[in-house]
């Protein structure tokens, strides 16, 4: 991993998200800077953008702040190198599986929500090009 740092607004670029939106995971404690500049300005690594990236996967299916703050304390866990007991790293892996599943699920409905909405489309073109009734 680099040691280089990038401000909020490249941030913002590499991971298309709005810079209030960011500052809001911040206020939250889903995503902290990992400095600051001199001048104050917020400062990321790679580790911060590849947080808000789970983060931004996470919000189109409908996970709360709460849930996407399980889940990186979970990883972060994981991921920490620290020993863990076997029954500890278990759980942390279920909750890891269990967000697997929620995150199926909520795709199969989007898949559903999209098929119907296709279907709306299709039938609102096919009208428009049926000649009207006198």
């Amino acid at each position: 991993m680099s040691s280089e740092h990038m401000q909020i607004g490249e941030v913002a670029a590499r991971t298309e998200l709005s810079l209030r939106t960011i500052r809001h995971y911040e206020e939250t404690g889903l995503v902290i800077p990992s400095a600051r500049s001199q001048g104050g300005f917020r400062l990321y690594t790679e580790a911060d953008v590849a947080r808000l990236m789970v983060i931004r996967r996470m919000k189109p299916l409908g996970f709360t702040l709460d849930e996407m703050r399980a889940l990186l304390e979970a990883t972060d866990r994981l991921d920490s190198g620290e020993e863990s007991s076997p029954e500890d790293r278990e759980e942390l892996l279920e909750q890891l599986r269990g967000f697997e599943r929620a995150a199926q699920r909520r795709v199969e409905d989007l898949r559903t929500q999209l098929s119907r909405a296709e279907e709306f489309a299709a039938t609102l073109a096919e009208r428009l090009t049926r000649p009207s009734a006198p």
